[in-house]
């Protein structure tokens, strides 16, 4: 991607200098940001809005607030950017804002739902995770299944404990390392593999127990 205007020359170039952590690309960014500069706002939301979604949509219980979510990671990106201490990567400061933003969703909506009386047709728990979720960009996960079987996976997912979902999500689905997930969640990589491997067994079980109701059903 071309450099953009603002990140060459200008009132940026008195902010350059050694960036920790980041790379030139994400230093660049983070200066624009830092600058006030529009152009640099945009250009975040352009390159993390999918995924940021992506993660969102996949570990909150109710994906219909998805969007409301991701706008909150933004807001707590844009006005922590100050602060950013620049110890890890961009994308890993904006991801682990995103988990902590959707299990902090999640612990909100279990207390609050509860709470809440349906009204004619309307339910605080929605059945399938898809009816009000927008395209969020294919990933490499989307594209190497087809609608029935991501259908499936996505249901699956929901019915997983959540420390072990979001281990599933950000590697299976998202792609990061290991160390990625690492910093993302805070733990040792010991953990983050071991939490891997208990939610792809977790998920193994929920696939394999469908397929023997709907066998059976099918009897």
């Amino acid at each position: 991607m071309a450099q953009p205007f603002w990140g060459k020359t200008g009132s940026l170039s008195i902010l350059a200098g050694a960036q920790t952590g980041v790379s030139e690309e994400d230093a660049r960014i983070l200066r624009g940001l830092r600058a006030g500069i529009e152009e640099a706002y945009e250009e975040l939301i352009e390159r993390y809005e999918h995924p940021v979604y992506s993660i969102v949509f996949r570990l909150i219980a109710n994906p219909s607030d998805a969007s409301d979510v991701v706008q909150d990671v933004f807001l707590k990106v844009f006005r922590g950017v100050q602060s950013f201490r620049q110890q890890s990567s961009l994308r890993t400061w904006i991801y682990r804002i995103a988990v902590n933003e959707a299990h902090n969703h999640r612990r909100w909506f279990a207390r609050h739902c509860r709470r809440e009386v349906p009204i004619g047709n309307e339910h605080c728990e929605h059945t399938d995770p898809l009816d009000f979720a927008t395209d969020p960009g294919r990933s490499p996960f989307d594209q190497a299944l087809d609608s029935e079987n991501r259908l499936m996976i996505e249901q699956a997912l929901t019915r997983i404990n959540p420390v072990f979902r979001t281990a599933v999500v950000l590697r299976d689905i998202q792609n990061l390392s290991y160390e990625e997930i690492a910093e993302i969640l805070q733990v040792s990589l010991g953990t983050v593999k071991s939490r891997i491997l208990r939610g792809r067994e977790a998920l193994r079980r929920e696939l394999t127990q469908r397929d023997a109701g709907f066998a059976e059903a099918m009897a």
